[in-house]
């Protein structure tokens, strides 16, 4: 199956709910960013390999294709696949086996694979180098989700439950909204999809939206709280930017904030913030 739609649009949400209400709901649901590894990572990830296979291979790895068997592996960004990876993924949709590396040992799967993709594989133009023997295997359905501008009237409803979500997490009442909030809301074309609605709502949940909605490009500090409090909530607002414009890469992000890694995750769980919620 492909999942197509633009950046943000709620791809992996729709294959986890395929997922979900499938009979394979009980087995593991595997995800995978293709986009995010080096073809040498992503070779291993996918299809795992034995002890010894290459340097550094100190232990065995099952696969992400072999632990995903019974349940669902969905590949992000599929048209970012290497053309090495391509022929190999190819080949276990049609043997439905995995070889992985370092060994000639062929292990059987029982493998649903559903891909997202943000092109029109379909358009020669627009495949590139992607595979057209693979895409024709991947797209025995395509299920296209319309970007936020083309379905305006679910706007309202989407930011309800994620504004409702974002005050549970945070422990902040559910704000009144503001005219200029509603005004933002009704009027905005929300390029960034469903991700841009989430992470506004969450904006306005911890009250750090006041004039940027209006139009004046401002974000201002909440009013309201201590001093710590506010640089408590400053300090989150921060790391979800930057989470977010690093699409959840963990060491890209502590990279960025300077922070090691045990005080990078100290500080995720002190706020309440998901590292997953940023992925793809």
């Amino acid at each position: 199956m492909l999942v197509l739609g633009e950046t943000g649009a709620g791809k992996e949400v729709v294959a986890r709910l395929l997922h979900d209400w499938s009979r394979r709901h009980a087995r593991p649901f595997v995800a995978l960013n293709c986009g995010a590894l080096p073809e040498s990572v992503l070779e291993s990830e996918l299809f795992g390999h034995e002890a010894g296979a290459f340097t550094g291979a100190d232990r065995k790895r099952v696969g992400r294709i072999e632990h995903a068997s019974g349940g669902t592996l969905f590949l992000d960004e599929i048209e970012s696949c290497p053309p090495a990876i391509q022929v190999k993924l190819l080949r276990v949709l049609e043997t439905r086996e995995v070889e992985p590396l370092g060994t000639n040992e062929r292990r059987k799967l029982d493998l649903r694979v559903v891909a997202a993709t943000k092109l029109d594989l379909g358009d020669p133009r627009a495949r590139g180098d992607f595979r057209e023997d693979l895409y024709y295997r991947l797209n025995v359905v395509t299920l296209r989700i319309p970007p936020l501008r083309e379905r305006s009237e679910d706007v309202p409803l989407l930011f309800a439950r994620f504004l409702a979500r974002a005050a549970e997490r945070f422990g902040r009442p559910l704000p009144e909204l503001a005219p200029a909030v509603r005004a933002r809301l009704a009027g905005h074309d929300w390029p960034g999809n469903v991700r841009e609605l989430l992470h506004f709502a969450e904006r306005v949940a911890l009250g750090l939206v006041e004039g940027e909605e209006a139009g004046e490009g401002t974000v201002a500090a909440p009013a309201e709280g201590t001093l710590p409090e506010r640089v408590d909530r400053f300090e989150a607002e921060q790391i979800r930017a930057v989470l977010r414009e690093h699409r959840g890469n963990a060491a890209a992000a502590m990279a960025s904030l300077g922070l090691p890694k045990k005080t990078f995750y100290d500080k995720l769980k002190r706020h309440g913030i998901q590292r997953a919620d940023f992925d793809g």
